[in-house]
Protein backbone atom coordinates (compact mmCIF):
# COMPACT_ATOMS: atom_id res chain seq x y z
CA UNK A 1 0.00 0.00 0.00
CA UNK A 2 1.91 3.21 -0.94
CA UNK A 3 1.12 6.31 1.06
CA UNK A 4 0.17 9.99 0.11
CA UNK A 5 2.11 11.79 2.90
CA UNK A 6 4.83 10.34 4.70
CA UNK A 7 6.26 11.91 7.35
CA UNK A 8 10.20 11.31 8.71
CA UNK A 9 12.52 12.18 10.80
CA UNK A 10 10.11 13.74 13.52
CA UNK A 11 9.91 13.57 17.05
CA UNK A 12 6.44 12.08 16.66
CA UNK A 13 4.48 12.60 20.26
CA UNK A 14 1.38 10.15 19.53
CA UNK A 15 -0.55 10.85 22.59
CA UNK A 16 -1.42 6.99 22.51
CA UNK A 17 -0.54 5.21 25.72
CA UNK A 18 0.61 1.94 24.05
CA UNK A 19 3.22 3.47 21.98
CA UNK A 20 3.91 7.14 22.47
CA UNK A 21 6.98 8.14 20.64
CA UNK A 22 7.73 7.15 16.93
CA UNK A 23 9.30 9.20 14.53
CA UNK A 24 7.47 8.90 11.81
CA UNK A 25 4.12 8.74 10.09
CA UNK A 26 2.40 6.87 6.61
CA UNK A 27 -1.00 8.69 5.84
CA UNK A 28 -3.17 7.07 2.74
CA UNK A 29 -6.28 9.10 2.08
CA UNK A 30 -8.15 10.24 5.36
CA UNK A 31 -6.26 7.42 7.76
CA UNK A 32 -3.14 6.59 9.41
CA UNK A 33 -1.68 3.61 7.72
CA UNK A 34 1.45 3.33 9.63
CA UNK A 35 3.61 4.89 12.75
CA UNK A 36 6.81 3.61 13.96
CA UNK A 37 10.65 3.99 12.69
CA UNK A 38 11.78 6.26 9.20
CA UNK A 39 12.67 2.75 7.75
CA UNK A 40 9.61 1.27 8.53
CA UNK A 41 7.68 3.88 7.21
CA UNK A 42 9.63 4.79 3.96
CA UNK A 43 8.47 0.86 2.71
CA UNK A 44 5.21 2.81 2.48
CA UNK A 45 6.82 4.92 -0.09
CA UNK A 46 4.96 5.31 -3.99
CA UNK A 47 5.40 7.70 -7.09
CA UNK A 48 2.52 10.34 -5.85
CA UNK A 49 3.64 10.02 -1.99
CA UNK A 50 4.35 13.72 -0.60
CA UNK A 51 7.93 12.90 1.46
CA UNK A 52 8.30 15.20 4.46
CA UNK A 53 11.29 15.98 6.41
CA UNK A 54 10.13 16.85 10.04
CA UNK A 55 13.56 17.74 10.68
CA UNK A 56 13.50 17.04 14.32
CA UNK A 57 10.38 18.89 14.76
CA UNK A 58 7.65 17.58 17.01
CA UNK A 59 4.49 15.88 15.61
CA UNK A 60 1.35 15.64 17.46
CA UNK A 61 -2.13 14.87 17.04
CA UNK A 62 -4.32 18.12 15.34
CA UNK A 63 -5.16 19.93 18.78
CA UNK A 64 -8.63 19.83 19.65
CA UNK A 65 -10.19 23.11 20.89
CA UNK A 66 -12.72 21.76 23.62
CA UNK A 67 -14.59 25.32 23.86
CA UNK A 68 -14.23 27.95 21.58
CA UNK A 69 -17.14 30.37 19.94
CA UNK A 70 -16.66 30.12 16.11
CA UNK A 71 -19.46 32.54 14.78
CA UNK A 72 -18.66 35.04 16.97
CA UNK A 73 -14.72 34.58 16.49
CA UNK A 74 -14.96 35.11 12.42
CA UNK A 75 -17.15 37.97 13.40
CA UNK A 76 -14.88 39.41 15.70
CA UNK A 77 -12.62 40.37 13.04
CA UNK A 78 -15.22 42.71 11.08
CA UNK A 79 -15.50 44.87 14.26
CA UNK A 80 -13.86 47.37 16.77
CA UNK A 81 -11.09 45.89 18.26
CA UNK A 82 -11.00 47.00 21.70
CA UNK A 83 -8.77 44.04 22.88
CA UNK A 84 -5.92 46.06 20.66
CA UNK A 85 -6.44 49.71 22.41
CA UNK A 86 -5.69 50.94 25.83
CA UNK A 87 -6.49 54.12 27.33
CA UNK A 88 -9.20 56.79 26.38
CA UNK A 89 -7.26 58.12 23.62
CA UNK A 90 -6.41 55.06 22.02
CA UNK A 91 -10.11 53.91 22.24
CA UNK A 92 -11.57 57.10 20.97
CA UNK A 93 -9.25 57.33 17.53
CA UNK A 94 -10.35 53.33 17.07
CA UNK A 95 -14.24 54.03 17.38
CA UNK A 96 -13.75 57.26 15.30
CA UNK A 97 -11.86 55.90 12.56
CA UNK A 98 -14.23 52.64 12.47
CA UNK A 99 -17.10 54.55 12.70
CA UNK A 100 -15.73 56.95 9.30
CA UNK A 101 -15.10 53.81 7.60
CA UNK A 102 -18.93 52.39 8.45
CA UNK A 103 -21.34 54.97 7.84
CA UNK A 104 -24.09 52.73 7.19
CA UNK A 105 -23.62 50.87 10.08
CA UNK A 106 -26.73 51.64 12.87
CA UNK A 107 -24.73 50.17 15.87
CA UNK A 108 -21.03 50.90 16.01
CA UNK A 109 -20.01 47.52 17.97
CA UNK A 110 -16.28 46.85 19.67
CA UNK A 111 -15.48 43.66 21.38
CA UNK A 112 -12.69 42.44 23.45
CA UNK A 113 -12.13 45.10 25.81
CA UNK A 114 -10.71 44.85 29.27
CA UNK A 115 -12.33 45.81 32.64
CA UNK A 116 -9.78 48.34 33.14
CA UNK A 117 -9.71 49.80 28.94
CA UNK A 118 -9.55 53.55 30.15
CA UNK A 119 -7.57 53.08 33.28
CA UNK A 120 -7.16 50.70 36.68
CA UNK A 121 -9.87 51.51 38.82
CA UNK A 122 -11.72 53.48 36.51
CA UNK A 123 -15.06 52.20 34.94
CA UNK A 124 -16.02 52.64 31.85
CA UNK A 125 -19.65 54.89 31.55
CA UNK A 126 -21.98 55.96 28.84
CA UNK A 127 -20.65 59.51 29.87
CA UNK A 128 -16.92 58.24 28.91
CA UNK A 129 -18.51 56.85 25.77
CA UNK A 130 -20.00 59.83 24.73
CA UNK A 131 -17.25 61.84 24.53
CA UNK A 132 -15.99 59.70 22.40
CA UNK A 133 -18.70 59.27 20.03
CA UNK A 134 -21.74 61.80 20.62
CA UNK A 135 -24.12 60.75 17.81
CA UNK A 136 -24.39 57.41 17.06
CA UNK A 137 -24.91 54.53 19.29
CA UNK A 138 -21.76 52.84 20.62
CA UNK A 139 -21.82 49.32 22.42
CA UNK A 140 -18.09 47.73 24.07
CA UNK A 141 -18.09 44.35 24.61
CA UNK A 142 -15.65 43.18 27.51
CA UNK A 143 -13.35 40.99 26.65
CA UNK A 144 -15.29 38.10 28.41
CA UNK A 145 -19.03 38.65 26.31
CA UNK A 146 -20.19 39.10 30.21
CA UNK A 147 -20.62 42.83 30.46
CA UNK A 148 -20.81 45.79 27.86
CA UNK A 149 -20.99 49.40 28.06
CA UNK A 150 -23.18 51.62 25.80
CA UNK A 151 -23.37 55.39 25.12
CA UNK A 152 -26.39 57.53 25.91
CA UNK A 153 -27.51 56.63 22.19
CA UNK A 154 -27.73 53.68 21.99
CA UNK A 155 -29.20 53.31 25.18
CA UNK A 156 -32.03 55.55 24.44
CA UNK A 157 -32.46 53.51 21.47
CA UNK A 158 -32.64 50.05 23.09
CA UNK A 159 -35.24 51.53 25.74
CA UNK A 160 -32.15 51.01 28.56
CA UNK A 161 -31.49 54.17 29.79
CA UNK A 162 -33.99 54.70 32.18
CA UNK A 163 -33.28 50.61 33.35
CA UNK A 164 -35.56 47.78 33.12
CA UNK A 165 -36.72 45.05 34.56
CA UNK A 166 -34.65 41.53 34.00
CA UNK A 167 -34.29 37.79 34.92
CA UNK A 168 -31.86 37.18 37.74
CA UNK A 169 -28.38 37.28 37.17
CA UNK A 170 -28.71 39.83 33.86
CA UNK A 171 -28.49 43.83 34.82
CA UNK A 172 -28.91 47.41 33.54
CA UNK A 173 -26.78 48.90 36.07
CA UNK A 174 -28.38 51.74 37.49
CA UNK A 175 -26.71 55.37 38.46
CA UNK A 176 -27.49 57.98 41.70
CA UNK A 177 -29.22 60.04 39.12
CA UNK A 178 -31.50 57.44 38.49
CA UNK A 179 -30.45 56.88 34.98
CA UNK A 180 -28.00 54.05 33.73
CA UNK A 181 -24.90 53.96 34.12
CA UNK A 182 -24.03 52.44 30.46
CA UNK A 183 -22.73 49.15 32.44
CA UNK A 184 -24.98 45.73 31.38
CA UNK A 185 -25.07 42.64 32.64
CA UNK A 186 -25.34 39.32 30.52
CA UNK A 187 -27.43 38.99 27.32
CA UNK A 188 -30.54 40.00 28.66
CA UNK A 189 -29.08 43.04 29.46
CA UNK A 190 -26.90 43.33 26.15
CA UNK A 191 -29.94 42.21 23.49
CA UNK A 192 -31.77 44.59 23.63
CA UNK A 193 -28.68 47.07 21.90
CA UNK A 194 -27.51 44.16 19.93
CA UNK A 195 -30.91 44.43 17.99
CA UNK A 196 -30.25 47.96 16.50
CA UNK A 197 -27.63 46.38 14.44
CA UNK A 198 -28.32 46.11 10.37
CA UNK A 199 -25.68 44.04 9.80
CA UNK A 200 -24.63 40.72 11.44
CA UNK A 201 -26.37 39.31 14.50
CA UNK A 202 -27.05 36.19 13.38
CA UNK A 203 -23.52 35.13 15.18
CA UNK A 204 -24.90 35.48 18.50
CA UNK A 205 -28.16 33.67 17.98
CA UNK A 206 -26.46 30.36 19.26
CA UNK A 207 -25.61 32.45 22.95
CA UNK A 208 -29.27 32.48 23.15
CA UNK A 209 -29.82 29.05 21.66
CA UNK A 210 -32.46 31.00 19.19
CA UNK A 211 -33.09 30.58 15.59
CA UNK A 212 -32.89 33.86 13.34
CA UNK A 213 -36.34 35.54 13.60
CA UNK A 214 -36.83 36.18 9.71
CA UNK A 215 -35.12 33.50 7.16
CA UNK A 216 -31.59 34.59 5.95
CA UNK A 217 -31.67 35.62 2.84
CA UNK A 218 -29.21 33.60 -0.19
CA UNK A 219 -26.71 36.91 0.27
CA UNK A 220 -26.94 36.74 4.07
CA UNK A 221 -26.28 32.73 4.31
CA UNK A 222 -23.38 33.58 2.06
CA UNK A 223 -22.32 36.13 4.27
CA UNK A 224 -22.33 33.66 7.43
CA UNK A 225 -20.47 30.85 5.36
CA UNK A 226 -17.89 33.37 4.62
CA UNK A 227 -17.53 34.27 8.56
CA UNK A 228 -17.35 31.18 10.02
CA UNK A 229 -14.72 30.47 7.31
CA UNK A 230 -12.62 33.09 8.39
CA UNK A 231 -12.80 31.52 12.14
CA UNK A 232 -12.31 27.87 10.71
CA UNK A 233 -9.20 29.11 8.59
CA UNK A 234 -7.66 30.45 11.27
CA UNK A 235 -8.10 27.86 13.61
CA UNK A 236 -6.42 25.74 10.90
CA UNK A 237 -2.90 28.04 11.09
CA UNK A 238 -2.91 26.69 14.96
CA UNK A 239 -2.83 22.84 14.23
CA UNK A 240 -6.19 22.78 15.32
CA UNK A 241 -8.46 20.04 13.38
CA UNK A 242 -11.32 19.33 15.89
CA UNK A 243 -13.64 22.28 17.78
CA UNK A 244 -16.71 21.92 20.66
CA UNK A 245 -18.43 25.45 20.16
CA UNK A 246 -19.82 26.64 23.06
CA UNK A 247 -22.99 27.89 21.83
CA UNK A 248 -25.23 26.92 18.95
CA UNK A 249 -28.61 26.59 17.02
CA UNK A 250 -29.60 24.77 14.03
CA UNK A 251 -28.58 27.51 12.07
CA UNK A 252 -25.38 27.38 12.61
CA UNK A 253 -25.48 23.73 11.76
CA UNK A 254 -26.82 24.33 8.17
CA UNK A 255 -24.23 26.53 7.43
CA UNK A 256 -21.71 24.69 8.60
CA UNK A 257 -23.22 21.79 6.44
CA UNK A 258 -23.06 24.29 3.44
CA UNK A 259 -19.58 24.78 4.17
CA UNK A 260 -18.87 21.12 3.93
CA UNK A 261 -20.70 20.52 0.93
CA UNK A 262 -18.20 23.30 -0.65
CA UNK A 263 -15.06 21.17 0.73
CA UNK A 264 -14.14 23.87 3.43
CA UNK A 265 -14.62 22.49 6.43
CA UNK A 266 -11.44 21.67 7.59
CA UNK A 267 -12.03 20.85 11.02
CA UNK A 268 -14.59 18.58 12.71
CA UNK A 269 -16.74 20.86 14.89
CA UNK A 270 -19.43 19.65 17.50
CA UNK A 271 -22.23 22.22 17.81
CA UNK A 272 -25.18 22.31 20.51
CA UNK A 273 -28.27 23.63 21.59
CA UNK A 274 -27.99 26.60 24.14
CA UNK A 275 -30.97 25.97 26.91
CA UNK A 276 -31.58 29.25 28.33
CA UNK A 277 -33.68 29.90 31.70
CA UNK A 278 -36.25 31.53 30.04
CA UNK A 279 -36.99 28.44 27.89
CA UNK A 280 -39.55 24.93 28.50
CA UNK A 281 -38.20 22.15 28.63
CA UNK A 282 -40.11 21.12 25.12
CA UNK A 283 -37.29 23.18 23.50
CA UNK A 284 -35.55 20.06 24.01
CA UNK A 285 -36.95 18.61 21.18
CA UNK A 286 -34.87 21.10 19.07
CA UNK A 287 -31.46 19.55 20.61
CA UNK A 288 -32.95 16.06 19.82
CA UNK A 289 -33.58 16.90 16.09
CA UNK A 290 -30.08 18.53 15.68
CA UNK A 291 -28.88 15.31 17.17
CA UNK A 292 -30.67 13.19 14.97
CA UNK A 293 -29.66 14.83 11.60
CA UNK A 294 -26.20 16.09 12.34
CA UNK A 295 -24.31 12.85 13.74
CA UNK A 296 -21.18 12.74 11.09
CA UNK A 297 -17.71 12.03 11.55
CA UNK A 298 -16.90 15.79 10.90
CA UNK A 299 -20.03 17.83 11.61
CA UNK A 300 -22.16 16.79 14.73
CA UNK A 301 -24.61 18.18 17.56
CA UNK A 302 -25.12 15.54 20.68
CA UNK A 303 -25.03 18.05 23.64
CA UNK A 304 -27.10 20.84 25.08
CA UNK A 305 -24.86 23.84 26.67
CA UNK A 306 -26.25 25.47 29.36
CA UNK A 307 -25.09 28.95 31.34
CA UNK A 308 -25.76 28.94 35.58
CA UNK A 309 -23.56 31.70 36.24
CA UNK A 310 -21.74 34.47 34.78
CA UNK A 311 -17.81 35.90 35.50
CA UNK A 312 -16.04 37.19 38.27
CA UNK A 313 -14.85 40.10 37.03
CA UNK A 314 -18.11 41.75 36.78
CA UNK A 315 -19.67 40.28 39.68
CA UNK A 316 -21.84 37.55 38.25
CA UNK A 317 -20.63 34.18 38.87
CA UNK A 318 -22.42 32.72 41.62
CA UNK A 319 -20.38 32.29 44.87
CA UNK A 320 -21.25 30.23 48.03
CA UNK A 321 -20.20 33.18 49.98
CA UNK A 322 -20.03 36.96 49.64
CA UNK A 323 -17.06 38.47 46.83
CA UNK A 324 -13.96 39.59 48.81
CA UNK A 325 -13.91 43.19 46.94
CA UNK A 326 -18.28 43.12 47.22
CA UNK A 327 -19.83 43.21 50.42
CA UNK A 328 -22.77 41.22 51.05
CA UNK A 329 -22.66 39.92 47.36
CA UNK A 330 -22.60 36.31 46.47
CA UNK A 331 -23.78 36.97 42.61
CA UNK A 332 -26.36 34.91 41.09
CA UNK A 333 -27.63 31.90 39.29
CA UNK A 334 -29.49 32.42 36.17
CA UNK A 335 -31.18 29.40 36.76
CA UNK A 336 -33.51 28.01 39.97
CA UNK A 337 -32.06 24.96 41.76
CA UNK A 338 -35.01 23.08 40.96
CA UNK A 339 -35.37 24.08 37.67
CA UNK A 340 -31.83 23.19 36.73
CA UNK A 341 -32.14 19.98 37.81
CA UNK A 342 -35.41 19.25 35.93
CA UNK A 343 -33.54 20.33 32.91
CA UNK A 344 -30.21 18.23 33.80
CA UNK A 345 -32.30 15.33 34.21
CA UNK A 346 -34.38 15.58 31.10
CA UNK A 347 -31.46 16.18 28.66
CA UNK A 348 -29.46 13.49 29.96
CA UNK A 349 -32.83 11.03 29.90
CA UNK A 350 -32.98 11.89 26.36
CA UNK A 351 -29.25 10.64 25.56
CA UNK A 352 -26.97 13.83 24.99
CA UNK A 353 -24.02 15.47 26.46
CA UNK A 354 -24.50 18.39 29.07
CA UNK A 355 -22.18 21.43 29.14
CA UNK A 356 -22.50 23.62 31.61
CA UNK A 357 -20.48 27.35 32.05
CA UNK A 358 -19.93 27.51 35.68
CA UNK A 359 -17.42 29.62 37.17
CA UNK A 360 -18.61 30.25 40.76
CA UNK A 361 -18.25 27.87 43.31
CA UNK A 362 -21.85 27.62 44.08
CA UNK A 363 -22.28 27.12 40.25
CA UNK A 364 -19.90 24.57 40.00
CA UNK A 365 -21.65 22.38 43.48
CA UNK A 366 -24.84 23.02 41.47
CA UNK A 367 -23.68 21.58 37.84
CA UNK A 368 -22.65 18.65 40.38
CA UNK A 369 -25.51 18.19 41.80
CA UNK A 370 -27.46 18.47 38.66
CA UNK A 371 -25.01 15.65 37.01
CA UNK A 372 -25.29 13.48 40.29
CA UNK A 373 -29.23 13.69 40.11
CA UNK A 374 -29.60 12.78 36.63
CA UNK A 375 -27.58 9.52 37.11
CA UNK A 376 -29.48 8.55 40.15
CA UNK A 377 -32.43 9.22 38.07
CA UNK A 378 -31.76 7.71 34.21
CA UNK A 379 -29.65 5.13 35.57
CA UNK A 380 -26.13 3.89 34.68
CA UNK A 381 -24.76 5.09 30.94
CA UNK A 382 -21.81 6.67 29.25
CA UNK A 383 -22.60 10.38 29.62
CA UNK A 384 -19.29 12.40 29.96
CA UNK A 385 -20.78 15.54 31.23
CA UNK A 386 -18.94 18.43 31.31
CA UNK A 387 -18.37 21.86 33.48
CA UNK A 388 -16.54 24.95 31.58
CA UNK A 389 -14.34 26.84 33.25
CA UNK A 390 -14.57 25.82 37.15
CA UNK A 391 -12.62 28.96 38.39
CA UNK A 392 -13.72 28.39 41.81
CA UNK A 393 -14.03 25.23 43.82
CA UNK A 394 -15.04 24.41 47.12
CA UNK A 395 -13.30 21.90 48.38
CA UNK A 396 -15.82 19.37 49.18
CA UNK A 397 -16.74 18.95 45.63
CA UNK A 398 -13.21 18.11 44.45
CA UNK A 399 -13.33 14.72 44.44
CA UNK A 400 -16.81 14.89 42.72
CA UNK A 401 -15.78 15.00 39.58
CA UNK A 402 -13.89 11.79 39.27
CA UNK A 403 -16.62 10.19 41.57
CA UNK A 404 -18.93 11.75 38.63
CA UNK A 405 -17.13 10.93 36.02
CA UNK A 406 -17.58 14.64 34.95
CA UNK A 407 -14.95 16.42 32.87
CA UNK A 408 -13.29 19.14 34.08
CA UNK A 409 -13.34 21.41 30.95
CA UNK A 410 -10.81 24.52 31.45
CA UNK A 411 -9.07 27.52 29.90
CA UNK A 412 -5.46 27.82 31.34
CA UNK A 413 -5.10 30.95 29.26
CA UNK A 414 -7.96 32.30 31.62
CA UNK A 415 -6.23 32.06 35.00
CA UNK A 416 -4.61 35.68 36.96
CA UNK A 417 -1.32 36.17 36.83
CA UNK A 418 -1.56 39.34 39.21
CA UNK A 419 -3.75 41.05 41.15
CA UNK A 420 -7.12 42.40 38.77
CA UNK A 421 -10.86 42.39 39.27
CA UNK A 422 -10.76 38.93 39.39
CA UNK A 423 -8.04 38.05 42.06
CA UNK A 424 -9.91 40.42 43.86
CA UNK A 425 -13.48 38.93 44.15
CA UNK A 426 -11.66 35.51 44.66
CA UNK A 427 -9.62 37.01 48.05
CA UNK A 428 -6.92 35.04 49.22
CA UNK A 429 -8.71 32.76 51.41
CA UNK A 430 -10.44 30.66 48.57
CA UNK A 431 -7.45 31.10 46.41
CA UNK A 432 -6.30 27.64 47.45
CA UNK A 433 -8.54 25.99 44.96
CA UNK A 434 -9.01 28.67 42.35
CA UNK A 435 -8.70 27.39 38.41
CA UNK A 436 -6.98 24.18 40.20
CA UNK A 437 -6.26 22.68 37.15
CA UNK A 438 -3.62 20.06 39.02
CA UNK A 439 -5.82 19.33 41.90
CA UNK A 440 -8.74 18.15 40.15
CA UNK A 441 -6.73 15.86 37.33
CA UNK A 442 -5.11 14.29 40.44
CA UNK A 443 -8.21 13.02 42.03
CA UNK A 444 -8.05 11.19 38.45
CA UNK A 445 -11.08 13.28 36.89
CA UNK A 446 -10.77 14.08 32.83
CA UNK A 447 -9.43 17.62 32.03
CA UNK A 448 -9.68 19.05 28.58
CA UNK A 449 -7.92 22.17 27.89
CA UNK A 450 -8.89 24.95 25.41
CA UNK A 451 -9.27 28.70 24.93
CA UNK A 452 -12.48 29.97 25.06
CA UNK A 453 -11.63 32.08 21.30
CA UNK A 454 -12.42 34.68 20.59
CA UNK A 455 -12.15 35.73 24.69
CA UNK A 456 -8.60 35.24 24.87
CA UNK A 457 -6.14 33.99 21.44
CA UNK A 458 -6.99 30.50 20.12
CA UNK A 459 -3.25 29.56 20.30
CA UNK A 460 -2.92 26.10 22.07
CA UNK A 461 0.95 26.63 22.10
CA UNK A 462 -0.03 30.29 24.24
CA UNK A 463 -2.38 27.39 26.15
CA UNK A 464 0.90 24.95 26.91
CA UNK A 465 2.43 27.69 28.29
CA UNK A 466 0.35 28.72 30.33
CA UNK A 467 -0.51 25.60 31.95
CA UNK A 468 2.74 25.18 32.44
CA UNK A 469 4.01 28.40 34.04
CA UNK A 470 1.64 29.68 36.03
CA UNK A 471 2.34 31.99 38.86
CA UNK A 472 0.47 32.35 41.93
CA UNK A 473 -1.15 35.13 43.64
CA UNK A 474 -1.95 34.61 47.13
CA UNK A 475 0.39 32.61 49.41
CA UNK A 476 -2.25 29.82 50.04
CA UNK A 477 -2.45 28.69 46.47
CA UNK A 478 -0.89 25.53 45.26
CA UNK A 479 1.43 24.99 42.39
CA UNK A 480 -1.13 24.18 39.60
CA UNK A 481 1.40 23.67 36.70
CA UNK A 482 0.75 20.99 34.89
CA UNK A 483 3.97 18.70 32.73
CA UNK A 484 4.20 18.86 28.88
CA UNK A 485 2.74 15.51 28.12
CA UNK A 486 -0.44 15.64 30.38
CA UNK A 487 -0.80 19.02 28.98
CA UNK A 488 -0.65 17.54 25.34
CA UNK A 489 -3.10 14.78 26.53
CA UNK A 490 -5.60 17.74 27.35
CA UNK A 491 -5.17 19.52 24.19
CA UNK A 492 -5.42 16.01 22.52
CA UNK A 493 -6.67 13.09 23.30
CA UNK A 494 -8.95 14.14 26.22
CA UNK A 495 -10.75 16.42 24.02
CA UNK A 496 -11.43 13.55 21.87
CA UNK A 497 -12.33 11.56 24.84
CA UNK A 498 -15.01 14.60 26.36
CA UNK A 499 -16.12 14.08 22.34
CA UNK A 500 -16.99 10.86 21.93
CA UNK A 501 -14.29 10.70 19.42
CA UNK A 502 -11.80 8.98 20.82
CA UNK A 503 -11.59 6.27 18.14
CA UNK A 504 -11.68 8.50 15.08
CA UNK A 505 -8.82 11.33 16.11
CA UNK A 506 -6.86 12.45 19.32
CA UNK A 507 -4.12 9.67 19.01
CA UNK A 508 -1.15 9.17 16.04
CA UNK A 509 -2.13 5.78 15.53
CA UNK A 510 -2.69 3.04 12.76
CA UNK A 511 -6.55 3.16 11.69
CA UNK A 512 -7.09 6.52 13.25
CA UNK A 513 -8.41 10.07 11.39
CA UNK A 514 -5.28 11.70 9.50
CA UNK A 515 -5.42 14.62 11.44
CA UNK A 516 -2.24 16.04 12.54
CA UNK A 517 -0.31 19.14 13.68
CA UNK A 518 3.77 19.73 12.79
CA UNK A 519 5.33 22.57 14.94
CA UNK A 520 8.00 24.46 14.31
CA UNK A 521 10.92 22.84 16.12
CA UNK A 522 11.03 20.66 19.53
CA UNK A 523 8.51 21.11 21.79
CA UNK A 524 10.34 18.69 24.54
CA UNK A 525 13.70 21.28 23.87
CA UNK A 526 11.48 24.18 23.90
CA UNK A 527 12.18 25.62 27.77
CA UNK A 528 8.71 26.18 29.21
CA UNK A 529 8.42 30.03 29.08
CA UNK A 530 9.37 29.96 25.12
CA UNK A 531 6.76 27.60 23.60
CA UNK A 532 4.74 30.00 23.04
CA UNK A 533 6.43 31.73 20.85
CA UNK A 534 6.58 28.47 18.62
CA UNK A 535 4.01 28.11 15.42
CA UNK A 536 2.62 25.50 13.65
CA UNK A 537 4.24 24.45 10.30
CA UNK A 538 2.07 22.14 9.06
CA UNK A 539 -1.95 21.17 9.98
CA UNK A 540 -3.48 18.19 8.16
CA UNK A 541 -7.08 16.97 8.55
CA UNK A 542 -8.25 13.73 7.37
CA UNK A 543 -5.05 13.65 5.51
CA UNK A 544 -5.56 16.84 3.73
CA UNK A 545 -2.96 20.19 4.35
CA UNK A 546 -5.20 22.60 5.44
CA UNK A 547 -2.36 25.17 6.52
CA UNK A 548 1.24 25.29 5.75
CA UNK A 549 3.77 27.73 7.05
Amino acid sequence: MSASLIVTNASVLTMDPNSPRATAVAVKDDRIIAVGSDAEIIAFSGPVTRHLDGNGRTLLPGFIESHVHLFMGGYNETVIRADRVSGKTALTQAVRDYAAKHPHLTLLLGQGAGYGIIAPDHPLTRHILDEICPDRPLMIMAYDFHTAWANTAALEAAGLLHGRELPRGNEVVMGSDGLATGELHEKLAMLPVMDLRNVGGRESHGMSGIEPPVPPTDAERREDRETLKVGIRHAARHGITTMHNMDGNRYMLEILREIEAEGDLISRIRVPLHLTAEMDLSELDRASAMTRDFQGETLNCGFVKIFLDGVIASGTAAMLEPYSNREGHCGDMLFTRENFIAAAIEIDRRGMQIAIHAIGDAAVRLALDGYEAAAKTNGPRDRRHRIEHVEMLHPDDLRRFAELGVVASMQPPHAPIKEDETTQGIGPERARLAYAWRSIAETGATLAFSSDWPIVSICPLSGIQAAMTRKTWAASQADERIDLHDVLAAYTRNGAYVGYAENLTGMIRKGLKADLALLSGDIESTPFDQIGAMHVDLTVFDGRVTYEH
